[in-house]
């Protein structure tokens, strides 16, 4: 009963987004499944597509502190993270804080800021913590980045290094409404622009966040979500030479633990107490696209991430109460 009424507010939640965001609703869940499990958000997507407008939509509807970090080319990581401060009235620095320090943390276009402020992103993200002045500072809880970048830019740009990548707990691809969407998004328009209101605040969803983080998942789900991101890793060792040569790196054991940590969440949502692998197999994509590292080959013929993706779900075979261990891996 318990998980039923939690997965009735994240359903609220999802509601309060779909008054404003048209279309949409897989990658909306999925963002929504990130701030649950509590990971990091990257949203990728051509201009115009709504990106930071779902993002600051989220932060309306749930009450914590949001800001918003539009990074450049010309940013040094205090401009984020904060700096020290000479006091010449009392002759000693004082720390001020950087604009990261909030709950949800809006890096918009975050490929365009240099290796130092990625690097300075890379301890905010991972470790919750900034170190500024020889003090280490705490992130507030709940604290969520959501980033945005634009694929098709090539100024400016400097693509994210595979660590912070790894850090992001799904990466969300957004792309161009449907016709009768892009109509229904003009008729809202014309007539005021949709407002959500307030579903939690952060101290409700840090209670959720430590919910979905109980919610029971059976070894076999677990041994799926592993099966699945071994794959990527020896995928000619497991029957999938055809797979191999398009795959420089596969994911990394962050990634088995970033597909329990969604399905758990997704289980939530949807008022279950236990994950089931139609979870993992549902948020695959989303949590492995951005971390397999593909060659050169895979460029030349067009392959992308979530064509490997598909391939593994389709032939690693979702485990049943009657399989045994062996049978997880599937041939075709």
């Amino acid at each position: 009963m318990l998980r039923h009424r939690e997965g009735e507010v994240m359903r609220g939640l999802l509601w309060e987004l779909k008054k404003v965001i048209v279309g949409h609703e897989q990658e909306t869940e999925e963002i929504v499944v990130c701030l649950l499990a509590g990971g990091h958000c990257l949203l990728e997507g051509l201009p115009g597509v709504a990106k930071t407008l779902t993002i600051k939509t989220l932060a309306e509807a749930v009450d914590v502190d949001f800001t918003r970090i539009q990074f450049t080319p010309d940013l040094v990581p205090s401009d984020i993270v904060g700096t020290r401060i000479y006091r010449a009235s009392r002759e000693e620095f004082d720390i001020e804080l950087g604009p990261v320090f909030t709950n949800f943390v809006l890096a918009d276009e975050i490929n365009r800021a240099p290796a130092k402020v990625q690097s300075a992103m890379l301890e905010v993200m991972a470790e919750r913590q900034v170190s500024i002045g020889g003090q280490t500072w705490a992130m507030p809880r709940p604290f969520l980045v959501m980033a945005t970048q634009n694929p098709i830019e090539t100024e400016g740009v400097y693509p994210l290094p595979e660590a912070q990548r790894d850090r992001f707990l799904v990466k969300v691809l957004i792309n161009y409404p449907q016709a009768g969407d892009e109509l229904e998004i003009v008729r809202r328009m014309s007539t005021g622009a949709p407002k959500p209101k307030q579903v939690l605040d952060a101290e409700k969803l840090t209670q959720l966040q430590e919910s979905a983080s109980q919610v029971y998942v059976d070894p076999l789900v677990m041994e799926y979500a592993v099966a699945l991101v071994m794959a990527t890793r020896t995928p000619n060792e497991l029957g999938f030479s055809d797979i191999a040569p398009y795959l420089a790196v596969g994911a990394s054991p962050r990634a088995s633990l970033g597909l329990i940590a969604a399905a758990r969440a997704f289980a939530l949502i949807h008022g279950r107490g236990y994950a089931v692998p139609e979870d993992v197999h549902h948020l695959a994509p989303a949590v492995l696209r951005h971390r397999l590292v593909l060659t050169y080959e895979a460029l030349a013929d067009g392959v992308t991430a979530d064509d490997i993706v598909t391939k593994l779900l389709d032939r690693v075979h979702q485990p049943r109460p009657a399989k045994t261990r062996s049978s997880l891996w599937g041939r075709s």
